[in-house]
């Protein structure tokens, strides 16, 4: 009876805590202009304060875990919006601004924390890689039921689809620099290189082969249809990160080629993914925010922390999409809100925790600081998105609400 009460207390508190979480969704967008993830985010770092035994309960490997699987679905279901269509009409800038983008800023970030704060090239590096992903999730969810029309919203949806996988790729390649002493810089480039190209690979491989499945085999239920496709891109990201490659790319690759295919149940599909990876958004910034103790941050991890974040908004960030899109055809009103609406959200302390867990010496300090550019992104960046595109005059749609006839 005691194990029965134990638990009940346990799942009393989770599924509260997601009822609330969900229910808090409507606050944010229209009502209150502050992204839901930093809501999530915030309160989790609180109740870490209050409770330091949830630590213990929720140790810093199973959250990595979770967050692992969380982006998976968050992948998923973001290249199947997107379609392949859309993402070969925008893949000149998407590619350029998410993986040339994305080294640009892990150097920049690199070379001012090693030489502006203090820390050693490795620690930089780290800090760098962990920084360069971007989260557009954050930017929708203040949006609400608006979204960007045009190419600039699908570039920065893409964006994050390749950059993610992209920032993955060269924080493994800066782990193993920063654990081998006969390491040289070449591990970097060769692990991106390896892992980027294996990614892809298995990632159009896998989907051609995910077709047949869904198309042709006949399932007992039409609410098996969306628990399959979940399921076989759980089976791509594991057979492509065993063989090497970026199991994040090859899941998001399957999503693009399977959002502009004929399935059966095709909406339903469409409708338990969407729900899903909104509730992935929730769980893993959620428990990200149970990683971290607010009253154990020190002034220098803040102080470090917001000249990044400052870093990030005002020079990195812009410059590198002036750089990277130089060749694109955008408006300089969609130059600029790109720019802006580089925010950092969940991949960039999951890169951290990847840090920690592997043992990168210096890397705790490194967590904090990460924790604090996000939220200061989340918050300062995410909360003026509405106000940044009226008044460049972006144009957006209102995504009708569906409900089930």
């Amino acid at each position: 009876m005691t194990e029965i009460a134990d638990f009940a207390a346990v799942l009393l508190l989770i599924a509260g805590a997601v009822a609330l979480a969900v229910m808090a969704t409507t606050l944010t967008g229209r009502r209150v202009p502050v992204p839901a993830p930093a809501i999530f985010l915030v309160a989790a770092a609180v109740v870490s304060d209050i409770w330091p035994r949830v630590n213990e309960v929720v140790p810093i490997l199973t959250v990595e875990r979770i967050a692992v699987v969380a982006l998976i679905v968050i992948l998923f279901n973001g290249g199947m919006d997107i379609g392949w269509g859309r993402f070969r009409a925008a893949a000149a800038p998407i590619l350029s601004l998410g993986v040339i983008g994305t080294f640009a800023t892990a150097g920049v970030l690199a070379a001012f924390a090693h030489y502006a704060l203090g820390f050693d090239w490795t620690l930089a590096g780290i800090i760098g890689a962990a920084l360069a992903p971007t989260d557009p999730a954050v930017m929708f969810s203040v949006l609400g039921r608006r979204e960007i029309a045009g190419r600039s919203g699908t570039t920065l949806e893409g964006e994050a689809g390749v950059n993610d996988p992209a920032g993955i790729a060269l924080m493994v390649g800066m782990i193993e620099l920063a654990t081998h002493d006969d390491a040289s810089g070449f591990v970097v480039v060769r692990e991106f290189i390896v892992e980027m190209g294996i990614g892809t690979a298995i990632g159009f491989a896998g989907a051609r082969a995910l077709l047949p499945l869904l198309r042709r085999l006949p399932l007992p239920a039409e609410g098996l249809y969306p628990v399959l496709a979940l399921s076989l891109a759980g089976v791509l990201y594991g057979v492509t990160s065993l063989a090497h490659g970026s199991g994040f790319l090859a899941v998001f690759i399957a999503g693009l080629v399977l959002g502009d295919s004929r399935l059966p149940y095709k909406r339903e599909i469409e409708r338990f993914h969407n729900s899903l990876a909104t509730l992935a958004e929730i769980v893993v910034f959620a428990g990200l925010g149970l990683t971290v103790n607010l009253g154990s941050l020190s002034a220098r991890v803040w102080a470090d922390g917001v000249l990044l974040f400052l870093l990030l908004a005002v020079v990195a960030r812009p410059l590198v999409v002036v750089l990277t899109l130089a060749a694109a055809r955008f408006r300089w009103t969609e130059r600029a809100f790109i720019a802006w609406s580089g925010l950092k959200g969940a991949v960039p302390i999951l890169l951290a925790m990847f840090a920690v867990i592997g043992g990168v010496p210096g890397a705790g300090s490194v967590y904090g600081i990460v924790f604090v550019v996000v939220l200061l992104s989340v918050v300062g960046q995410g909360t003026l998105v509405p106000v940044v595109a009226r008044l460049l005059r972006i144009p957006m749609s209102e995504r009708p609400l569906r409900l089930p006839a």
